[in-house]
């Protein structure tokens, strides 16, 4: 089922999320759904926040990118209850969108390599290292469940430049292509 994605604006977007359990209410069921309502609207990424739960539940495929890098197109991972054990001090800056700010993208610095530690949709525990493009991705994903948006990141200056565009969206002006939910 396609949800529809909470915008710039929504309060829940802002709020520290939840721990779950192996027993939250159709589980299975809300992480397919996640990955359908991505895929409709052409993302890579999406946490639960995006779709109005304040929980720590993240899914990301990167397949879109397996022409570039085959290693990417291999990369699909759900993630609950993530904790960031460590992000290098060195950083890379690139161009980061979001589904829940539609129509906007900007230059974004983020740690090079993190290591993350999470439970898989069996509740299976992982501790894994990320570099590069899959880096950035779950750092913008585990953002989200920190209650903290790509724009947070950016120069103030920028981010003052977007402000007449982040109220068009606060207001229900969002153009794009997949269902939204507004303020």
């Amino acid at each position: 089922m396609i949800l529809p994605i909470y915008t710039y604006g929504q309060p829940v977007l802002r709020k520290q999320t939840e721990e779950i359990t192996a027993d939250y209410p159709e589980l299975k069921t809300l992480i397919s759904n996640m990955f359908d309502t991505m895929y409709h609207a052409d993302g890579v990424g999406l946490a639960a926040p995006q779709i109005g739960l304040a929980i720590r539940l993240l899914v990301i495929d990167l397949a879109p990118f397996k022409e570039e890098d085959p290693e990417l197109g291999a990369f699909k991972i759900v993630m609950i209850n993530p904790t960031m054990l460590e992000m290098s001090e060195e950083e890379e800056e690139g161009s980061e969108g979001c589904l829940s700010i539609p129509g906007i993208s900007e230059n974004v610095k983020r740690s090079e390599w993190i290591k993350i530690r999470y439970v898989d949709e069996d509740f299976n525990e992982h501790t894994r290292e990320f570099d590069g493009f899959k880096a950035r991705v779950v750092q913008h994903e585990y953002d989200h469940l920190e209650g903290s948006l790509f724009t947070d990141h950016i120069n103030p200056l920028r981010r003052q430049l977007l402000k007449s565009r982040l109220t068009s969206i606060v207001k229900g002006k969002a153009n794009c292509d997949y269902k939204i939910k507004s303020v």
